[in-house]
């Protein structure tokens, strides 16, 4: 039986969400490696061992976030041949997995449901302080200076809407030979000292939001025009584009079906 569950966690203390194995050892904590542990612990019980009848519970995300990326919505399915009572299976889970991992929801899904091939959107969130001085509140979020134009922003983001070729923003890890993404909304907003910006596409390339963000920065630093945003589009080039920015202050908010 397959079972899709709603996984929010705070990615500082991770090396990202995929698992990382050498000589068949994880070799540093992720976000897979917390959740399959407490899942097959929950299943197999406390002295839960791999063994030949007693794999460890394999968990399939709906897509990979970095070291220091959170989220509130991520989708993630595994299959089981047990029947499993969703409201004691999450309130147990929970009290297994670490305090920065939890679980909101689990669902039965068809077999034919796949957390990641399946998805249709994705919304990610980036936030960042605008403040010349520091405040203790500000916790790990990126704080830029230089006074921002939201107006002008927006401006800039128009641009990326559509279906285009997102060379320009794509990191050297990308795997996945396919640049094109279609990006439904992008738009920023203010929240006092803070800076909000949402985007949701179909799909996104290795630290692309990351890359779209350094870009808004660099024309906004450098009071360039809006428009620049296009001609980096355009350009097909990672090295018209801005810097990859810190990872904290990225959230996966939600993932569509």
């Amino acid at each position: 039986m397959r079972y899709a569950i709603l996984v929010q966690y705070i990615g500082k203390n991770y090396a990202g969400s995929q698992i990382q194995l050498k000589d068949g050892k994880e070799i540093k904590p992720t976000i897979q490696g917390e959740l399959e542990k407490a899942i097959s612990t929950l299943i197999y019980g406390a002295n839960f061992c791999p063994e030949d009848n007693k794999r460890p519970i394999k968990t399939i995300f709906s897509g990979r976030t970095d070291s220091g990326v959170n989220s509130t919505g991520q989708v993630v399915h595994f299959d089981i041949d047990k029947d499993i009572v969703a409201s004691n299976f999450v309130y147990s889970l929970n009290e297994i997995l670490p305090p920065d991992i939890s679980v909101s929801d689990l669902k039965v899904v068809p077999e034919t449901f796949h957390a990641q091939k399946s998805a249709k959107l994705r919304h990610y969130r980036y936030e960042f302080i605008n403040r010349r001085c520091k405040n203790a509140f500000d916790g790990d979020l990126l704080r830029v200076k230089f006074p921002i134009d939201i107006e002008r922003m927006q401006k800039s983001l128009n641009y990326l809407l559509g279906e285009h070729d997102f060379s320009s923003f794509k990191s050297s890890g990308t795997l996945n030979p396919s640049k094109i993404c279609f990006i439904s909304k992008a738009e920023c907003k203010r929240c006092g000292d803070k800076v909000v910006i949402d985007i949701v596409g179909n799909r996104f390339l290795y630290n692309m939001v990351r890359a779209i963000v350094g870009t808004l920065l660099e024309i906004e630093g450098h009071n360039l025009k809006p428009q620049y945003m296009l001609e980096v589009l355009e350009s097909k080039d990672r090295s018209r584009a801005g810097k990859t920015v810190s990872p904290y202050g990225l959230t996966l908010i939600e993932v569509g079906y």
